[in-house]
């Protein structure tokens, strides 16, 4: 009975067992992913920072800039440790100028007090040691006087203050490009030939490359590249200020023209003559400081043996000191170096003016509206008043009189 009971058990789990029927196999279905498109670094920083769009960027052009950027940045390095350097040594030749200046008077004073004193005699008084002492400072004024006068220690400390100035204008000129424009290797190579060539018009050393401090003939200072660069420099200029006809007009072209006529009769001329001037009055004192102080000493060794050696020797001694105090004090040599670069001033004015107006593309030219102001910002005149002194200028050519006003109002 039990197991009767228990078949239908058994039939039930076997129906259960039958029913797991195994599931037909799908067929496999080829799934294809899309690939994630590969992005440069500049386009991911974009759509990380919520731009959609993203320009194309010019590879090459983009290293080139960046390559003329960092080569100004090394070229301002340079031109700012140059700006030092000539400020610093221009203060020690300064020093230079009044701590010689100030021995030799006191040594040629000192030498003709003694020479005095050897002259008036008397008993006990060692004549021979007063001789000694005197012909030897005398010997030593006429020493550091010739070392003085070659030098020239004045003219020098003028040369750096000048130096200071216009590495600190190309300072400048270096930090606009950097702020205003997309730099190139032109402008690298323009600025490198500015920083040659101002090492060149005023160098640093004393052996070997001093400018030669008593030249034959005057001749203004030149600190800037050849002609042809200053033109790139104009042409790389102009594509900041472009305007019609940029800026320039027959009427522009003729104001610059005449008052170029009134820099060369006027300004050049008058520099020119004033530099001369300068150029012989320091040589005439340059040679008689230390003839003075040399004669004087010669004297000294005479002294005993007559009131004429005496007499020299003090008084070739007092006017030694005297032609000293006024070639080193008043500084003959930096008057004369003053002319020679105001001189070289203009020489630039010119060939900047003539340079423009010779470059025939106008878009290639500074803006001229900007040239004429920067023109009359040089020469310390207003717009009003350039054009003025152009408009006398024409009138003074037409009538054949002379101009009676310099173009420069500055110095």
């Amino acid at each position: 009975m039990a197991s009767l009971q228990a078949s239908p058990l058994i039939l039930s789990s076997s129906k259960k067992i039958s029913a797991a029927i195994p599931v037909p196999k799908l067929p496999r279905v080829p799934l294809s992913v899309p690939k994630i498109p590969k992005r440069s670094v500049v386009e991911e920083l974009n759509i990380r920072a919520g731009f959609t769009k993203t320009v194309p960027i010019d590879v090459e052009s983009y290293n080139s800039t960046s390559i003329a950027n960092t080569q100004l940045y090394a070229l301002l390095e340079a031109v700012a440790d140059r700006v030092e350097m000539h400020n610093n040594i221009g203060k020690q030749r300064d020093n230079w100028n009044t701590l010689f200046l100030n021995s030799i008077n006191m040594i040629t004073l000192t030498a003709a007090t003694i020479t005095g004193v050897g002259a008036i005699g008397g008993a006990g008084i060692p004549l021979l040691a007063l001789k000694l002492s005197s012909a030897l400072l005398y010997s030593a004024a006429t020493g550091l006087s010739l070392i003085m006068s070659k030098i020239q220690p004045s003219q020098l400390a003028e040369e750096q203050r000048n130096a200071t100035r216009l590495f600190k204008q190309l300072q400048s000129q270096i930090q606009t490009i950097l702020t205003l424009a997309n730099p190139t290797q032109e402008d690298v190579k323009i600025v490198m030939e500015k920083v040659l060539a101002l090492d060149k018009a005023f160098p640093l050393p004393l052996l070997g490359a001093m400018l030669e401090k008593f030249p034959s003939k005057f001749e203004p200072a030149v600190w800037w590249p050849s002609k042809q660069s200053q033109n790139k420099t104009k042409a790389q200029e102009g594509k900041f200020h472009k305007m019609a006809k940029n800026g320039w007009s027959e009427e522009l072209e003729v104001e610059m023209r005449d008052i170029i006529e009134v820099v060369k009769r006027k300004d050049i001329k008058d520099y020119a003559r004033l530099g001369n001037l300068m150029l012989k009055i320091n040589k005439i004192l340059a040679i008689s400081g230390p003839l003075l102080t040399g004669i004087a000493a010669v004297g000294s060794t005479f002294v005993g043996n007559g009131s004429w050696a005496a007499i020299i020797a003090v008084a070739a001694g007092a006017l030694g000191s005297a032609v000293n105090a006024f070639e080193h004090g008043g500084q003959v040599g930096m008057v004369f170096e003053m002319y020679r670069n105001n001189a070289g001033f203009f020489r630039l004015l010119e060939e900047s003016i003539e340079g423009t107006l010779e470059e025939k593309d106008l878009e290639k030219r500074e803006n001229g509206e900007l040239f004429e102001m920067k023109l009359a910002l040089k020469f310390g005149r207003s717009l009003s008043q350039l054009k003025e002194l152009a408009r006398k200028s024409a009138y003074s050519r037409r009538e054949g009189t002379s101009i009676d006003e310099f173009a420069n109002k500055l110095f």
